[in-house]
């Protein structure tokens, strides 16, 4: 009958075996771990250490302020606005909002190029007969409608609340 091979494993010391990594790494990795050794040594004449041991010592008094001031309503309300703001830009078509930024960099991108004197009436009249301003009054005519319906709208649904 068969014997069982007995099997004898040397007791593991695993501080040794982190020793004996190390002292190879120190040799393979040396240019890195130079390289490492220097840039905390920038991050300590720089304070960057006390700064972090400041911010997590303070951390709770951090994420208390932080979250209070994200509680009150005006934060709230900016946060709302901010997404709305997102939500409106993404719907807009980009050649028409790069139509409107070439125009309002072209109106007033060169403070030196405004007339001392406002134009006269007839001349503000004439310069509606012009198809472009025709085509910019036709655009801001129908926002405005759009707005003034989403006002009725949001108006008659706040008085029902």
């Amino acid at each position: 009958m068969a014997q069982p091979i007995p099997l004898k494993l040397p007791p593991r010391d695993p501080k040794q075996e982190l020793q004996k990594r190390l002292e190879e790494a120190s040799t393979e990795y040396a240019a890195a771990l130079l390289d490492g050794y220097e840039l905390l040594q920038k991050l300590h004449e720089h304070g960057i250490f006390t700064i972090a041991r400041g911010v997590l010592s303070a951390s709770d008094k951090l994420v208390e302020s932080v979250s209070s001031g994200a509680n009150s309503a005006e934060s709230i309300r900016t946060m709302r606005n901010a997404l709305i703001l997102a939500k409106m830009l993404g719907s807009i078509d980009p050649a028409i909002l790069q139509s409107v930024a070439t125009a309002v960099g072209e109106s007033f991108g060169d403070a030196k190029s405004i007339p001392s004197q406002p134009p006269g009436l007839v001349s503000v009249v004439a310069g509606f007969t012009g198809p472009e301003q025709r085509r910019g009054l036709g655009l801001v005519s129908n926002f405005l409608k759009k707005l003034g319906m989403q006002l009725k709208s949001s108006g008659s649904a706040s008085a029902n609340h």
